[in-house]
């Protein structure tokens, strides 16, 4: 329904069948231009009042309020407040830390950041949980079943289901449901032994995160909704080539070695997951230049149809398949600018909604341009996916769509929680924009 110069509808080109279904929903607000560019001091101002520390969490101030006020957070769980429970699958060097970052800003919370401190602290230790007032972030690494040694002795890989152990993990996601605490294993990353088990106490949000989330039917069950971080092998080779090479020395022979290695179990143990998904986000070589740095990155956002509660984004014109290329007056892009996309699609013969974004801009204050002609972005005001993108400004892919996405991911999973919850999360406001 909307057009104008720079915008056409076509037919996407036939893709083979690969990972998810139809669209429905109210067309998000859309204030007048004026008003809209207002805000944006507001919200560079937001954006430097909290930097985006590597290992740290920063939260925005939010209250979680039921329909009879402030809720407790603690006595009802698992009984009466459910314990909502996410899934986010990927391999190891995709980016699922900076996206647990950024879904952990959504529902907010004072405090922010390793569980008992982390090590260092005074009284901390070694951990890969990450807590807030609000989330629990586990790291399923610390159900694997042997230290490094073991696994060497084993001759099985971290990413084969045979070193995961199923059946602790499906009791402790089935506890923390319920309310209950439990002790959960650490593994070392550092010297690769397990640890001390520490205490899980359970929170309104539980976030699983790791290479076999769903892998396991019963943990499956559990999960209230799925993501996968699906990273093309391309993307992975120049990404692991800039860390591996350039940063630590390593030899491309051993680089490509390495990768070789760990394929196969991959392909066969961590890859199948991306079937039954309820979304994806899948990283790709640009198709606007030659780039074989995977320095300029093609994005798609793939959501199911049919999922309850959930409702796919969309842009322009819900159903249509659409090609825009938004760079001009309103949106700065360096060579070789922005293209963005939108239609249905098959994700493994299932039927899902696709948007895309292929390539990086240059001033993330002008993205509230691109936020005003998305719809079903579940934001609670007018230009908050722009407000979340500057707050994250220093964070890796704020540039592109990896960020842009994670960031939508992020406001979409907090509208799933607050349908089963009955809760709502309320988020801080800019003054221009609630003026």
């Amino acid at each position: 329904r909307r057009g104008g110069p720079g915008v056409r509808l076509r037919r996407l080109p036939h893709r083979a069948p690969q990972p998810f279904s139809r669209r429905t929903g109210s067309v998000s607000d859309r204030p007048q231009f004026v008003k809209m560019f207002r805000t944006l001091v507001t919200l560079a101002a937001i954006a430097g009042a909290s930097a985006f520390a590597p290992k740290t969490f920063r939260a925005q101030r939010t209250q979680v309020r039921s329909r009879a006020g402030v809720s407790d957070l603690v006595a009802k769980l698992g009984e009466d407040e459910p314990v909502v429970v996410i899934g986010v699958a990927a391999d190891s060097g995709c980016g699922k830390s900076t996206f647990m970052r950024r879904l952990t800003e959504i529902f907010g919370g004072d405090k922010v950041g390793p569980l008992g401190g982390g090590f260092g602290a005074e009284g901390g230790w070694e951990t890969n949980t990450l807590v807030s007032d609000q989330t629990t972030v586990i790291c399923l690494d610390d159900y694997h079943l042997n230290d490094r040694q073991g696994r060497k002795e084993s001759g099985l890989t971290a990413l084969n289901t045979a070193e995961q152990k199923f059946d602790l993990m499906y009791e402790h996601i089935a506890a923390l449901k319920k309310g209950e605490s439990v002790m959960k294993p650490i593994y070392n990353h550092v010297n690769g032994t397990l640890d001390t088990p520490e205490e899980i106490k359970p929170t309104p949000i539980v976030i699983v995160e790791g290479l076999h989330p769903f892998a396991d039917e019963r943990v499956r069950d559990l999960i209230d909704f799925s993501i996968y971080l699906d990273i093309s092998d391309d993307i992975k080779f120049a990404w692991k080539i800039q860390r591996d090479m350039e940063e630590r020395g390593h030899s491309l022979e051993s680089i490509q070695a390495s990768i070789e290695a760990r394929k196969p179990d991959f392909d066969a143990y961590v890859a199948p997951q991306r079937a039954d998904c309820d979304m994806v986000i899948q990283v790709l070589p640009t198709e606007l230049m030659n780039d074989d740095k995977g320095k300029i990155l093609k994005v798609r956002f793939i959501q199911a149809e049919g999922k309850e509660g959930f409702e796919p984004a969309y842009m322009f014109d819900e159903g249509s398949t659409i090609s825009w290329v938004p760079c001009g007056r309103k949106l700065t892009c360096s060579y070789p600018g922005i293209k963005m996309g939108y239609g249905p699609d098959t994700w493994f013969d299932k039927e899902v909604s696709v948007l895309e974004m292929d390539g990086q801009f240059d001033n993330l204050q002008e993205l509230i341009y691109v936020e005003s002609h998305l719809s079903n972005l579940d934001t609670k005001f007018f230009g908050e996916l722009t407000q979340q993108m500057l707050k994250n400004a220093d964070a890796p892919g704020s540039l592109n769509g990896t960020g842009f996405f994670q960031t939508l991911a992020a406001l979409k999973i907090r509208s799933i929680y607050e349908k089963l919850s009955g809760k709502t999360i309320e988020a801080s406001v800019p003054e221009e924009v609630a003026a």
